[in-house]
């Protein structure tokens, strides 16, 4: 039997998160998803296998992350925000045409979008976090 440097068996699909100069884990891929919609895990965190292998930004793992950018939403949150643009950048189109026949909820509902988007509260249409 094969043990890391720490002492542990290396499980398939386990990833080492890098931290402040510490690595912190094994999680499994479900861990790293729901740090990641937590805000706890950032798309350029470094992970790593745990069967080793070199590090690389989060972001780059397929599923854990949206497709869709947190600045593009951002600003077409706080430009075009009263006409749904950034729900229907998220993949909200349902809530995009709402929005955008209520002109932003009269403004109300764009002014939330906004602080939403702006402190990585508002997921995509999937539920995953915006890179």
């Amino acid at each position: 039997m094969t043990y890391d440097m720490y002492g542990q068996v290396p499980v398939p699909g386990m990833f080492y998160v890098a931290a402040y100069g510490q690595e912190h884990g094994p999680y499994p891929v479900q861990a790293l998803a729901g740090m990641a919609n937590s805000g706890a895990l950032r798309a350029d965190t470094m992970i790593r296998d745990v069967n080793g292998g070199n590090y690389f930004p989060a972001g780059q793992m397929p599923g854990l992350f949206s497709t869709r950018d947190w600045t593009v939403a951002l600003v077409l949150s706080i430009v075009l925000g009263t006409l749904g643009v950034d729900r229907f950048y998220l993949g909200q189109i349902g809530l995009g045409f709402l929005k955008l026949i209520t002109m932003g909820g009269f403004g109300v509902w764009a002014l939330i979008d906004i602080i939403l988007i702006a402190t990585r509260k508002l997921p995509d249409a999937e539920g995953r976090a915006l890179r």
